[in-house]
């Protein structure tokens, strides 16, 4: 191959084809411009709803979706492909404070056919992909693996953070590049960065982020519960951490403890009837008896500021542009909102330029009133939860039975909850 035939030239590439990065890319697939779609580590084909493996076993990473980004992967022709057996609608939500306080949510108190939705990653994610291979005018590197990213100056990066008024031909405005490991070079107008909370685009483009370590891992696995559940998510706020049950198809729930490091070390370590015991233990024995169908696992959990999260001809979605404690479940509902902003702007911009500068700047602006707003209330509950100053538990109880009470307040946060922006 040479040189020449080394170089190839995009309109967008997007870097990380998880959740977030293969909805953006299924969002603009239909736009004329020329879209790729960079990736190192493809999913599972293998686990697809013909296979008897996938049939028999559920994965142990869950997430809930809300209404809103349901609508937004029934836009790009997702959604209504799932296999609906393994979706299970959230009709109501029971969480339980430390000391008594209770506050429940229900679909049919707030005008809902459901509060949201529980389905397993591997789910959404394979078929993402299988409608990404169907795209002709997208382009897929993959495996491919990048080793330097170039951008534009950084003046150019100073001033558009700041929200700087800079004329777009005042700077010349290369494309950005991106360097792979088998030589060949990527050029595009808009590189966006999806490649996780560890985010290698980010480092290499020199965004800075402010993290903080909560101390405390997430425990996944998945149990056959002896009662139904009747599409009941629940959660308990205790002296181990944080405990939600989550509904899958049939007498089956997903739970994710959000506890100290040092307890979901123990955890882990215990026999499968120990764990069994101290999971219905810690949840009252809401469910009955329950068996477990996961070994399960663990990961560590903290929040990650992005305070910039575009640069020249870059921008940053999903984990790479936040990271939040999972006790409220919106990690990648915030993802599939910043896919979906971003591809708005590209679509409402009339495909003019998908990096200008204006473009990046009008993405930020849009994505901080709710990053900050998720990022703020799941970490205050945390703190709230977590300290155990004199008459604090009290109080917050006290709070749980007072917004019980008010059916108003409720309905709208459910509604701010489950429909989005």
């Amino acid at each position: 191959m040479n040189k020449e035939s080394q170089n190839h030239t995009h309109d967008i590439l997007i870097v990380g084809g998880g959740l977030a990065g293969a909805s953006l890319a299924l969002a603009i697939a239909d736009l004329p411009l020329n879209v790729a779609l960079l990736e190192a580590n493809p999913p599972d084909s293998s686990c697809t709803a013909e296979n008897d493996r996938y049939e028999d076993e559920w994965d142990t990473r869950i997430y809930a979706i809300s209404r809103a980004n349901s609508k937004f992967l029934t836009q790009i022709g997702v959604w209504q492909q799932l296999d609906n057996s393994r979706v299970t609608q959230i009709r109501a939500m029971h969480t339980f404070g430390d000391q008594g306080g209770r506050l429940d949510f229900s679909a049919f108190e707030c005008g809902l056919n459901e509060l949201g939705f529980i389905l397993e990653s591997s789910l959404i994610s394979n078929e993402l992909w299988a409608q990404l291979r169907r795209q002709r005018n997208l382009c897929l590197y993959c495996p491919a693996h990048p080793v330097m990213l170039r951008l534009p100056s950084q003046y150019h990066a100073s001033a558009i953070n700041n929200d700087l008024h800079v004329e777009e031909g005042d700077i010349p405005l290369a494309a950005a590049q991106l360097d792979l490991d088998d030589g060949s070079t990527l050029s595009a107008r808009l590189v966006v960065g999806a490649d996780g909370r560890e985010s290698w685009l980010r480092k290499q483009a020199g965004l800075a982020t402010h993290s903080i370590q909560y101390g405390d891992s997430g425990v996944v696995a998945n149990f056959a519960c002896e009662q139904p559940h009747h599409n009941v998510a629940h959660q308990w706020f205790g002296v181990n951490g944080v405990l939600a049950w989550l509904p899958l198809p049939g007498q089956r729930i997903s739970i994710v403890w959000s506890t100290p490091s040092e307890h979901a070390e123990r955890l882990q370590a215990l026999s499968a009837d120990e764990m069994t015991s101290e999971v219905a233990k810690a949840g009252n024995h809401a469910l009955g008896d329950l068996h477990l169908l996961t070994k399960a696992q663990a990961f560590p959990l903290k929040l990650i500021r992005v305070p910039d999260i575009i640069a020249p001809r870059l921008a940053l979605i999903g984990d790479a542009a936040h990271g939040i404690h999972p006790l409220s479940g919106h990690g990648i509902n915030l993802g599939f909102q910043d896919a979906y902003d971003l591809a708005r702007l590209i679509c409402n911009d009339n495909n003019a330029d998908p990096g200008a500068a204006r473009l990046l700047r009008s993405y930020k602006r849009c994505r901080r009133e709710e990053t900050l707003l998720m990022q703020s209330v799941t970490d205050g509950l945390y703190h709230l939860f977590n300290s155990h100053l004199p008459g604090l538990p009290l109080a917050r109880n006290l709070g749980m039975h007072l917004t019980n009470r008010l059916g108003l307040l409720k309905t709208f946060l459910a509604r701010y909850a489950t429909e989005g922006l």
